[in-house]
């Protein structure tokens, strides 16, 4: 029986340290889901079809990972999937409080399911998509902090 990861987040963009954390997770687990939520507390830059359009090209050649989108409960959703954990990134202390609270409700929810703090590479420990947005709303370079589709689509996005 395959071992999956659900990967959740909203992927507004995608980023070179979410690419990281994918490798990662397929030297764990036999498939990792990345699971694109809608975002109710942000103003998403990209709609959610766009944002499964740069996944699923950035990660073409990723035996045993794949894109979907979600709408649902995370526990509800992980456990239709038939997946064991869920994936979540840890780049700063910062990150660790909330991303405590998430795996501690999760847990209560069904505690099935495990949570997994994986970190990135030393190289994209500071980066996130809000990042990259602010940065690329004023033009500044994001070259090689995100794959080249979503750095076509920022510089498309901010040249309106």
């Amino acid at each position: 029986m395959s071992k999956i990861a659900i990967y959740p987040g909203t992927f507004d963009p995608l980023t070179n340290g979410h690419i990281d954390l994918i490798q990662r997770t397929l030297k764990i687990f036999d498939e990792v889901v990345i699971a694109v939520a809608p975002s109710y507390k942000k103003q998403p830059l990209f709609t959610i079809e766009e944002r499964l359009k740069f996944i699923e090209e950035s990660i073409k050649g990723f035996k045993g990972a794949r894109a979907e989108h979600f709408n649902n409960l995370l526990v509800d959703y992980t456990k239709d999937k038939k997946s064991i954990a869920i994936i979540r990134g840890l780049r700063a202390v910062s990150d660790f409080e909330y991303e405590l609270q998430m795996a501690l409700m999760n847990r209560r929810l069904d505690a099935s399911i495990e949570t997994v703090f994986m970190m990135p590479s030393e190289e994209y420990t500071f980066l996130s998509s809000t990042l990259v947005k602010e940065v690329a709303s004023f033009g500044g370079s994001v070259k090689g902090l995100v794959p080249e589709i979503v750095e076509k689509a920022l510089i498309d996005k901010f040249k309106q």
